[in-house]
């Protein structure tokens, strides 16, 4: 196959966030090369994981063709907060964005296979088994340098957006990144619980980490943060085990577990690039920060960059020139910063469990949960990111 020279975009990274940001430029009329390191569906359909995305997400997705009627998704209309052991909830709903769902939870290759189909009726020239192997800025275009079908190639565009996993950001000078190891673990499986969830999430500050409940179709997906150690010894531990300590963990709400599926674990580090811009070279997703699960928030903010990414190339000539990367960094630095500070935050207040502390935390959800104005601040930074 020949493959192109040069290309007005070239993204690197065909995940969600690398996918949307390539369909919404190409329906904006760039020219946009895809290169992706895996073959063309290696791995996706056996990945475990649900995804939770914000009504704007979802809108984003619908925007770029990514989200068709056929998708297999469930609605999260309500957002359950609490902690255990002492008084003090939020309850998040629909109504009060006025939106017909806050969110919805799909699964990650459905998802991937949505974005695929939608890829291959586009004009973005897609370019899987690519390997990014080096780049580089110059003063009129960047250069990738990749590997594919055992050969070396090179790639010119005036701009390259990074949606990767962050790791070839550190060639690219003046590129630094803070890095916090949290020393956990999230575990990640299904859920079957007797009492139907009614589009509910729950958001539980349990005293041996944070978890997640998610619906997803008439069962439930759980996301439970713990340390190393203990992670490891859950996703080992028999199904009865398992269930009694989650049980303990969330209480009845949900009424009785009564059954899960297979368990995985995930190592949670926190990464967060000082900057999104290296000349002609920009940062979206997991390439500009990769976060801490609590909240549900990476994806959606890397989405957020994506679209912000896009809309700030409006009516470029030059699509990298530094005036408009400039205008793109500052665009997504304040939400950037809020909700990655925001989520590692939560980490910090949650993972004490004293009588005072868990009194003054149960406070403050039963004040964000009875002061309508403050509530609905919060549910908008939670859909929408912070200034949007």
């Amino acid at each position: 196959m020949k493959l192109p020279e040069h290309s007005e975009l070239i993204v690197v990274g065909g995940g969600p966030v690398g996918a949307t940001l390539a369909l919404l430029a190409a329906r904006a009329g760039r020219q946009v090369t895809l290169l992706e390191a895996r073959a063309h569906d290696a791995g996706r359909r056996d990945d475990p994981r649900v995804l939770a995305l914000s009504h704007a997400s979802q809108q984003a997705l619908l925007a770029a063709g990514g989200w068709p009627d056929s998708l297999a998704a469930t609605a999260i209309d309500t957002v359950h907060i609490s902690q255990q052991g002492s008084f003090g909830r939020t309850l998040i709903q629909r109504d009060d964005l006025k939106l017909p769902h806050l969110g919805y939870t799909v699964s990650y290759p459905d998802l991937n296979q949505a974005l695929d189909a939608a890829l291959a009726a586009s004009s973005v020239r897609v370019i899987h088994g690519a390997e990014v192997q080096g780049l580089h800025s110059l003063s009129a275009y960047a250069q990738v340098r990749f590997a594919h079908q055992g050969h070396t190639r090179q790639m010119t565009g005036r701009l390259v957006a990074l949606a990767e996993g962050g790791a070839l950001a550190a060639q690219l000078p003046g590129m630094r990144r803070h890095e916090h190891d949290y020393q956990q673990s999230a575990l990640i499986c299904q859920v079957d619980v007797s009492v139907p969830h009614q589009g509910m999430a729950f958001e539980r500050f349990a005293v041996d980490g944070p978890l997640a409940l998610l619906p997803c179709g008439d069962a439930m997906m759980l996301v439970w943060t713990r340390q190393g150690a203990a992670a490891e010894a859950l996703t080992a531990c028999d199904d009865a085990d398992f269930i009694a300590q989650l049980q303990a963990a969330i209480g009845d709400r949900l009424g009785a577990i009564t059954g899960v599926g297979a368990r995985a674990c995930v190592p949670l580090r926190l990464k967060f690039a000082l900057r999104t811009v290296s000349g002609r070279v920009a940062l979206v997703g997991n390439a500009a920060q990769t976060m801490h699960p609590v909240a549900a928030q990476g994806l959606n903010l890397g989405l957020r960059d994506a679209v912000g990414l896009v809309d700030s190339l409006a009516g470029a000539r030059d699509i990298g020139e530094a005036a408009v990367l400039a205008g793109f960094a500052r665009q997504r630095q304040l939400d950037r910063r809020a909700v990655t500070g925001f989520t590692h935050s939560l980490i910090q207040l949650f993972d004490r469990h004293d009588p005072l502390l868990n009194a003054a935390r149960g406070l403050g959800l039963t004040l964000l949960d009875n002061i309508a104005p403050l509530r609905r601040a919060f549910a908008g930074h939670l859909v929408f990111g912070v200034g949007g």
